[in-house]
């Protein structure tokens, strides 16, 4: 279902986009300091701009510490927590969406004001656990990946991309300008299986059988989800067992950054095949340059950290709840890249 986008003209819109200097926060990170910026901000209506002082946040950044992806969303957060005041605790889940239910669970049990969750569990295992917590007073909203039924249930507020929309329009980019053609076989690695999440995945794989191609489909496995460099062999066996592969479709951020080590392990050379897939990072950056990757959809995870605080900043503190924020961006290339490298260098792309 594709949802409206709500581009409110926030505190942290200026925010967000003009993040400088280092500073202060009274977060209370799980890791060593990153580079995430903080900011110089007016202050809010009514009071001073750390208006969200007092009020104690858990938030999910996704994966592990130290992720290419995760590490975005959390320096987001934590430019966010610096910048409205807010407590927050860090629960990462290496993407394992068992774990971030038993860690909402955890979370609920400590009476937080408010939590900011990944929605890869999906509604079905997700939705009686945020009624409970909603029923207590605690906020909640979502980040990444949708929950549509709690959303609409519950008024909850979502910052990130339409999945199903992103994996469709990453599909036919790309056969756009990779010159792919009906019957050309591709390879989609993918969590399909994963409720909500998958959605993602399903958005390619729809919208490139629409077009002819003939596709071969894997899913990630748990260990390669949680750590890219156990797909090596995964990624080199399926190769050798299908020589005429024209592109690759990659729906994990972490694994696009190691698409240069996947294809080196299998012996592939730059542009012997298009490779396409999702997010920023450094080691993305160099495989752009490098011509390993070809097509890759930003969807600015920083975004969904900060916003995901200061939404729940501006619920708990002056009532406003339940905005759509899709974060979903353009398109980069080696066309761009050199523009978004250095950003990309300060984790913040």
């Amino acid at each position: 279902m594709k949802r409206p986008t709500s581009r409110p003209v926030l505190l942290g819109m200026a925010l967000a986009l003009a993040a400088s200097a280092c500073g202060s926060s009274t977060a209370t990170p799980t890791t060593a300091p990153t580079n995430a910026p903080a900011a110089t901000v007016a202050p809010a209506a009514g009071g001073s701009a750390q208006f969200c002082t007092g009020t104690k946040i858990t938030f999910f950044p996704g994966g592990t510490p130290g992720g290419s992806f995760e590490t975005v969303v959390y320096n987001g957060a934590v430019a966010a927590a610096a910048a409205f005041g807010p407590t927050v605790s860090y629960q990462w889940s290496d993407w394992d969406p068992q774990k971030m239910i038993t860690q909402f669970q955890q979370a609920v049990a400590t009476k937080p004001d408010a939590i900011a969750v990944m929605g890869h569990p999906g509604d079905a295992a997700f939705d009686p656990l945020i009624k409970d917590a909603t029923s207590q007073g605690i906020l909640v909203t979502v980040m990444n990946t949708e929950l549509q039924t709690a959303e609409a249930t519950y008024g909850l507020g979502y910052t990130g991309a339409v999945l199903h929309d992103a994996g469709a329009s990453l599909a036919n980019e790309a056969i756009k300008r990779g010159g792919l053609k009906s019957g050309d076989e591709v390879f989609v690695w993918g969590l399909a299986a994963q409720a909500g999440r998958g959605d993602r995945t399903k958005g390619i794989t729809d919208a490139l059988t629409a077009a002819g191609l003939k596709v071969d489909y894997l899913e990630i496995d748990d260990a390669t989800n949680k750590d890219p460099n156990a797909g090596v062999s995964t990624y080199t066996g399926f190769m050798a067992a299908h020589p005429n592969i024209k592109g690759i479709f990659i729906d994990h951020g972490n694994l696009t950054a190691a698409i240069p080590t996947f294809m080196k392990a299998a012996n592939q050379a730059p542009g012997s095949l298009f490779a396409s897939g999702f997010d920023m990072s450094p080691a993305t950056v160099q495989g752009i340059q490098g011509g390993y990757i070809n097509l890759v959809i930003d969807q600015q995870e920083f975004l969904q950290g900060f916003f995901g605080i200061e939404q729940l900043c501006l619920e708990k503190k002056y009532g406003f709840g339940g905005l759509f924020i899709n974060t979903g961006a353009g398109f980069v290339d080696k066309t761009n890249i050199d523009a978004i490298a250095p950003l990309v260098t300060q984790q913040i792309r």
